[in-house]
């Protein structure tokens, strides 16, 4: 099942979006923006990993800890044969 979506765009970003049109979806508005949700979602998912690296390292860094300690805690923690 498909639908229609209608938005809108300025007048100031038309020929840019022909153009990336032209570019990424051969002239098809749909394959543009099929292409340009996979981007999106990268990027999104980028944007979540540099947020979740963050909160990660404040959280070393409350423990009194740093990145390099990383590798001996996992070590630590690994159950011995």
């Amino acid at each position: 099942m498909t639908a229609t979506v209608g938005f809108a765009v300025s007048d100031d970003d038309r020929a840019e979006l022909d153009e990336l049109v032209e570019y990424f979806g051969a002239g098809n508005r749909s394959a543009y923006l099929r292409a340009t949700l996979k981007v999106m979602r990268s990027v999104q998912l980028a944007e979540q990993l540099r947020q979740a690296q963050a909160y990660g390292q404040s959280k070393l860094a409350e423990a009194g800890l740093a990145l390099d300690d990383i590798p001996a805690l996992v070590r630590a923690s690994r159950p011995t044969r």
